[in-house]
């Protein structure tokens, strides 16, 4: 049928559930480059080394290394603890004006919020990091072990037993979940580059040259000249 301005209503140039062939609006930009972004962003001096960063769709997480603060010899171990957390949230002061305006330039980069973190030696403090609410639909047997969870004391509610399991999971299945994230990234590069035609083997047949030979007209044997 065609409409009033003579178009046939073929679908639009951005394909299904697209309007006008504009960007869907989940779409991320990526942060192949934020390593190296970081690297000529942050000050220098803030960490001993590069620091450790890790993205999901909502937010970045920058956790870096400080120095460890000088001790007497004799400091037990909870001396050193309280030491490493004083000079985590000393930084954490410090820094705090330079580290909102890095996050402000990374969110409008990235399109994610920036969550920072410091530690030093097993000491880690994580800073404002974002809570993100998941939808998710439990049977009663999955419910069952939730509420289990929850009488024993080992979490306060249904949402705190979800992320308990789910950081048992990543505690105990790190490997697995490492391998499964590689593949995932093989895919996404192959899906990227998409499929490939060699143009020499494009029109081959087998390798058989079904062509005319010149001066046959079409097949057979050719036509001796008249005259």
């Amino acid at each position: 049928m065609v409409g009033r301005g003579g178009h046939r209503g073929r679908p639009g140039r951005g394909g299904p559930g697209r309007r006008g062939g504009g960007r869907v609006p989940t779409d991320l930009p990526a942060t192949d480059d934020l390593a190296g972004w970081l690297a000529g962003r942050l000050p220098d001096g803030w960490f001993t080394g590069a620091p450790v960063v890790t993205t999901d769709r909502e937010e970045i997480l920058v956790v870096g290394e400080l120095p460890a603060p000088t001790l007497d010899e004799g400091a037990d171990e909870a001396a050193r603890t309280a030491a490493a957390r004083g000079r985590i949230e000393r930084f954490r002061e410090e820094t705090r004006g330079e580290r909102m305006e890095v996050a402000r330039q990374a969110e409008h980069r990235y399109g994610r919020k920036v969550a920072w973190g410091a530690r030093i030696g097993d000491v880690e403090e994580l800073f404002t990091t974002l809570s993100v609410p998941v939808m998710t639909r439990l049977r009663q047997p999955e419910r069952l072990v939730l509420d289990t969870l929850v009488d024993a004391g080992v979490a306060r509610s249904r949402s705190d037993a979800l992320a308990w399991a789910v950081a048992l999971v990543g505690e105990h299945a790190g490997s697995w979940l490492e391998d499964l994230r590689g593949a995932m990234s093989a895919v996404d590069e192959l899906r990227t580059k998409g499929p490939v035609l060699d143009d020499d083997t494009a029109g081959d047949a087998g390798g058989v040259d079904d062509r005319p030979d010149p001066g046959d007209g079409g097949g057979g044997d050719p036509v001796p000249p008249q005259g």
